[in-house]
């Protein structure tokens, strides 16, 4: 049978009130009833009813993540942050992968806060109107991690998404390009459609002319690179130089390229986004912007923590610094 926090307080002799002030580390303990009572702990093997302990101070000590996906090399680093700074400031996280579609990311919202979490953790694509509903009828403050509400109600940690594109793009224009073409995310996506702002904003201030052919939407995975490479050499001027919305599609372009008997960068300049691991794995090495994932989550939670224990936060919509890293797949 379980231990329970009756045995415990008759083995160690003291009251159950003791016992519960000696667990949730109350320092209104004297040292030697304390150590009578972790003695007495030990010697049975109690754990503490968590789920008890939450009805008692309404508190769970438990984060909801909801992410996209877990496979993913970018999220799994995003996730990676927030458990560091969770465990540092004491919390459990609950992760559910919700495949970025919106009935699925809704019903997790709902089955988190059932669990009378403390606070959640959301990334997704696209905010929408029923998303800011449910953020804001929570019990429990809501933190967004490398996701963008445009109505900037949600607290949230980012990135400048354009200005980011928008200089990987005019990189490529600035090596002689005279045709950049970008492989964007899914077109439903805030951070996709501002990607693509900064791409278009680089065509402009480099003189050229938008051309619609020129931009392929892909889903962020390997094959979705090689298929929009396949299209953009079918052109009747192919692109010499292309921006692509995530390492991973990235590598797909550049195999694709390499399958077609094309050298990179001499044939075809490639510059991806995020910094995942896969760009110095893949040869050439691949030139990308510099996204702190594990920062973004990292701060996530650290905001998070804020929020729920009621400190100062000067600014709910962080905005963290990028960089862009030049490696082989691009020109010096």
């Amino acid at each position: 049978m379980n231990v329970t926090i009756y045995d415990v307080a008759r083995e160690a002799n003291v009251s159950m009130a003791t016992v519960s002030r000696v667990v949730n580390g109350n320092p209104n303990v004297k040292p030697a009833t304390r150590k009578k009572v972790l003695d007495a702990i030990e010697r049975l093997g109690y754990r503490p009813n968590a789920v008890a302990r939450g009805l008692a101070s309404k508190k769970t000590t438990t984060v909801g993540v909801i992410i996209p996906d877990i496979s993913s090399i970018f999220f799994a680093e995003l996730a990676r942050g927030i458990e560091d700074i969770a465990t540092m400031y004491n919390y459990n996280i609950i992760l559910s992968n919700s495949d970025q579609n919106k009935e699925k990311e809704i019903h997790l919202i709902n089955s988190m806060l059932g669990k009378q979490v403390d606070g959640l953790v959301f990334m997704g694509g696209k905010i929408t109107e029923d998303h800011i509903r449910e953020f804001q009828n929570a019990s429990v403050p809501v933190v967004l991690a490398a996701t963008v509400d445009e109505t900037n109600t949600v607290p949230s940690v980012n990135i400048n998404y354009e200005q980011a594109a928008y200089e990987a793009t005019k990189t490529l224009f600035d090596h002689g390009n005279e045709h950049v073409a970008f492989v964007a995310g899914p077109i439903e996506t805030n951070i996709s459609d501002q990607k693509y702002s900064g791409y278009v904003k680089a065509l402009k201030d480099s003189g050229k002319s938008y051309t619609d052919a020129y931009t392929i939407r892909g889903d962020y995975t390997y094959d979705s690179g090689i298929e929009a490479l396949e299209q953009l050499m079918e052109m009747e001027e192919p692109p010499t130089g292309i921006f692509v919305a995530s390492d991973e599609m990235a590598l797909g372009v550049i195999h694709g390229a390499q399958d077609r008997g094309m050298k990179v960068p001499e044939d075809i300049e490639v510059f991806g986004f995020d910094n995942t691991r896969l760009a110095t794995m893949v040869r050439p090495t691949l030139s990308t912007v510099v996204q702190p994932m594990y920062d973004i989550g990292a701060v996530s939670m650290r905001l998070l923590t804020k929020y729920m224990n009621n400190e100062e936060v000067t600014d709910q919509n962080v905005i963290l610094p990028h960089r862009n890293i030049k490696r082989n797949s691009t020109k010096s």
